[in-house]
């Protein structure tokens, strides 16, 4: 059980990353790549959802949406990206993670361009998008999308703009069944931001970090009016769903829970810093202003 939570940890840690678009590596050639790596799994959504899917010839090992993308050659991942099967591929463009510099170097000296991605929050998802496009040849493509998820988002904030923002505590992580090893969104970075554009004032918005372990002892004290648990995969059935909602039962004395203002959402794309964001968004938005919400 503890290694699944690990598991699961560090893959929402992966997810929930913003991005910044830095090019390294060897300089980018005149020409569009047309054999791509990519080690992101959002930006590997974002290359699928702008039309260079065809380009693409690996995939890291959480890679697994849209279902193109899960059949595409495995190159492993963050901290165990395969370099021989990385070159055995003959790539001309790869996407990389900005911690990734051993793997950056080895590209550079094999006069291999890499998209490097680095932490931000969800207005860089915009950029990255935009830089993406114009790299791989799909700037006009990348620009309508990005446009797209701008006027989306846009429409949350104006939905949810009159109305007051609840007080609320955001989990990305916890063990089933327990209210142990708990990890919320702290003030910075793309989960503190979504929940901003949603309507929403984050309990642990004063905390300069992406992530909180919060204890229960925590929760307590900021007391929050809503929670809500993310979980990224497969969608929970109802009574998965309920059964979680009763984890939170023995926090009676915080107002989320009096109120039975506690809510799961389940799926993928929740978490991910791609092209279905404003899904994301809409559905925080969905739970913390239910009246607001196009009929």
């Amino acid at each position: 059980m503890r290694r699944l939570l690990v598991t699961t940890v560090a893959f929402l840690a992966i997810c929930v990353m913003g991005a910044v678009p830095i090019l390294g590596g060897a300089r980018l050639q005149a020409r569009v790549p047309q054999r791509i790596i990519s080690l992101v799994p959002a930006l590997t959504e974002m290359l699928f959802a702008m039309g260079a899917g065809p380009q693409v010839v690996g995939v890291s090992s959480y890679d697994t949406f849209p279902p193109e993308a899960a059949s595409r050659p495995k190159v492993g991942a963050l901290l165990d990206p395969d370099v021989e099967r990385i070159f055995s591929l003959t790539p001309d463009l790869v996407v990389t993670y900005g911690s990734q510099t051993d793997l950056r170097q080895q590209l550079e000296r094999a006069a291999i361009p890499a998209f490097d991605y680095r932490h931000a929050g969800l207005a860089d998802v915009l950029t990255t998008l935009r830089a993406l496009g114009r790299v791989t040849g799909h700037d006009a493509e990348a620009g309508r999308l990005a446009a797209d998820i701008e006027r989306r988002l846009a429409a949350v904030k104006t939905r949810t703009a009159a109305a007051p923002a609840p007080r609320t505590l955001l989990v990305f992580g916890r063990e089933p069944g327990s209210l142990r090893n708990m990890y919320v969104s702290g003030g910075r970075g793309f989960l503190h931001d979504m929940l901003g554009v949603a309507g929403g004032a984050n309990v642990f918005a004063d905390v300069a970090r992406e992530s909180v372990q919060a204890t229960t002892e925590l929760i307590l004290a900021r007391a929050p009016d809503v929670i809500i648990e993310v979980r990224e995969g497969p969608a929970l059935s109802e009574a998965d769903v309920r059964a979680r909602i009763a984890d939170w039962d023995r926090l009676a004395a915080v107002p989320a829970v009096k109120a039975r203002r506690v809510h799961i959402l389940s799926g993928t794309g929740l978490v991910v810093p791609g092209p279905r964001v404003a899904a994301a968004v809409e559905r925080l938005a969905g739970v913390l202003h239910p009246a607001r919400q196009v009929p």
